[in-house]
């Protein structure tokens, strides 16, 4: 339980980070291993991470680059595409590679290239997750040119995830960084295999933030943040207690450069300060005694992953966000960067 200055809470985890790979995931793996003890790590490489052999090699370089003394276990997940093999995808869930499959609608979002084109064609693997338990985690936005990118997560919901959910009803399913009212309305009516993560910065902002006094490249993520009733239903959701949401950062660093250009690519590198970030969020709600539950026990009893041994303690404090950091010769804005937030880890 808080108290009006600290608040300790068993150690989390984050269910879905983007580490890179080479130097910039040298720079920034650090700042998700100091708060969390384990993380889903997306396998949006390039080539993306797509059979056992490929998983386990960049789990090898993950390990790799550990900070000497880290205790952080890299939770290996393998980029669906149309020609995905089932057996392959058994084989790396049996042998504790995998601990989950990715579905990225084809060209959806950064590293998507390679993604689903239709969830007709993944009709088998699906089946064998759904027999074996292995979880589905979903990028939820349709990517027809016609749609608007508002609405992308809303109409996914209703062309492809309800309709999925029907025909597979017992596939452990993880609606990735929700960030609408509809998101939150279709998980809170699906079954107990249905569950999603929640960003930190779709818990902050919503979409006048890419557009304050000019266009803001640091404030564009996939899926886009939205309208404010949407940003007020995901904190309703998050800070509720139910079991079926939990932390999920979406940390997806990017160079300066790649964010401030003509086409400018998504993502937020929220990694840095994410679990202050997330505090100050339950904290503006009245809910700090929720945070545990979000961060720490939701995700790893979803997963069927033991609760973690330890604890994280946070303390209410200014803490000044560096406008720019460097990943190893990159540098990358973090969110939140020039702000303070109210909370900051206790070494």
């Amino acid at each position: 339980m808080p108290n009006d200055t600290r608040l300790t809470i068993r150690r989390p985890d984050d269910w879905h980070v983007h580490l890179r790979d080479g130097d910039v995931m040298r720079g920034v793996l650090p700042y998700t291993v100091r708060q969390f003890a384990r993380a889903i790590v997306m396998p949006n490489l390039s080539p993306p991470i797509a059979d056992v052999d490929a998983a386990i090699a960049y789990r090898e370089r993950i390990l790799a680059a550990l900070p000497q003394g880290s205790d952080f276990t890299p939770l290996m997940t393998c980029y669906l595409t149309d020609s995905t093999d089932p057996a392959e995808l058994a084989r790396g869930f049996a042998e504790g590679v995998f601990t989950a499959a990715k579905l990225y609608p084809a060209h959806a979002t950064t590293g998507s290239a390679h993604g689903v084109t239709d969830v007709a064609n993944i009709a088998k693997p699906l089946e064998t997750m759904q027999d074996i338990g292995m979880p589905l985690l979903v990028h939820g936005e349709v990517t027809d040119p016609g749609t608007d990118i508002f609405d992308r997560e809303a109409v996914f919901i209703e062309r492809i995830l309800a309709p999925l959910v029907g025909r597979l009803p017992d596939l452990k399913l993880v609606f990735e960084h929700i960030t609408t009212a509809d998101a939150v309305g279709f998980v809170e009516s699906a079954g107990p295999n249905v569950a999603a993560t929640i960003t930190p910065q779709h818990l902050h902002i919503n979409r006048n933030a890419m557009f304050a006094g000019g266009l803001r490249p640091h404030a564009y993520c996939l899926p886009v943040a939205k309208r404010e009733k949407h940003r007020l239903a995901l904190r309703k959701a998050a800070t509720s207690g139910s079991p079926k949401y939990f932390l999920g950062t979406d940390s997806a660093p990017h160079a300066v450069s790649a964010k401030e250009s003509a086409c400018g690519c998504a993502g937020i590198f929220n990694a840095p300060f994410a679990l202050e970030s997330y505090a100050a969020v339950f904290d503006e709600e009245g809910a700090l005694d929720r945070l545990e539950g979000f961060a720490s026990e939701h995700g790893p009893r979803f997963y069927g992953l033991p609760l973690n041994d330890g604890s994280v303690t946070l303390e209410r404090t200014d803490v000044e966000v560096p406008a720019v950091l460097d990943a190893c010769g990159t540098p990358i804005v973090p969110f939140h960067a020039g702000e303070a937030i109210g909370w900051r880890i206790v070494p």
